[in-house]
């Protein structure tokens, strides 16, 4: 069961990529207006679970109004009994819909399997369950690492996120075996993303202007998904197969 109360956010995800220099010039800007969090610097880890034949993010690369996801989250490598966080993220006309429910590894592979509840009771628990039933199979698909930084606006609900290094693995799908996997970016490049309820700042806009740090569209998972595309087309080229490419194979 869950061992602390659910919880639901709603609220605008803005994204940029960044460089070293950009990240550098963003963090000195920052310091008069955010703060980092307690925790400093964390490797996140969250697992993808899909469908066998990969239509969640099948349907998600090809950015219709509507999309939905579902991960299970770990702060730092997990074992059967420390905290995990499996969420469901939904995103519809800019705005991201996010609920999750703390747990642990056990729990969440009964759950998909279809031998126990997520949690014993509760409207998100309900969500998630549906989400399961609806697509009948889900299955570990792709693990997305990285090393985040979180800032926050004393007083205020701004919140701003700096994704280091991020990466990715299509085997060893577990949140218990390492942080490591292959770059989905330049070495030295982050991932920006900024959550607000509402508008942005100003400040924060001179910021951004002033760094020449411009919005891109850009999903961890996604980008997994077709780096690995690219990958086996690639091998599959350099044996004079010109089949198409069944996603399926690409672990």
């Amino acid at each position: 069961m869950a061992e602390k109360p659910i919880a639901v956010m709603k609220r605008y995800e803005l994204k940029y990529i960044v460089s070293a220099s950009q990240r550098a010039f963003l963090e000195e800007r920052l310091a008069p207006h955010m703060k980092v969090d307690k925790y400093g610097i964390t490797s996140i880890a969250s697992l993808y679970y899909d469908t066998p034949d990969y239509r969640l993010i099948r349907l998600s690369v090809e950015k219709p109004p509507f999309k939905e996801k579902i991960r299970l989250r770990s702060y730092g490598l997990a074992t059967d009994s420390s905290p995990v966080f499996l969420e469901l993220k939904r995103k519809y006309d800019g705005i991201v819909y996010k609920r999750r429910v703390q747990t642990t590894i056990p729990f969440v592979e009964r759950f998909f399997a279809y031998e126990g509840d997520i949690t014993a009771d509760g409207q998100i628990a309900r969500e998630i369950t549906y989400f399961r039933d609806y697509y009948k199979t889900l299955v570990p698909a792709c693990l997305i690492i990285y090393d985040r930084a979180a800032y926050f606006e004393p007083g205020g609900d701004l919140r701003l996120t700096l994704d280091g290094n991020p990466r990715y693995r299509v085997d060893d799908l577990n949140l218990t075996t390492s942080m490591e996997g292959t770059l989905l970016l330049p070495e030295g490049s982050s991932i920006l993303e900024i959550k607000v309820q509402e508008a942005m700042p100003l400040w924060l806009t001179h910021i951004l202007d002033e760094g020449h740090i411009y919005r891109a569209s850009f999903s961890k998972y996604g980008e997994a998904y077709k780096s690995q595309a690219i990958r086996l087309y690639e091998r599959r080229q350099q044996t004079w197969t010109t089949s198409s490419i069944p996603y399926s194979l690409l672990q």
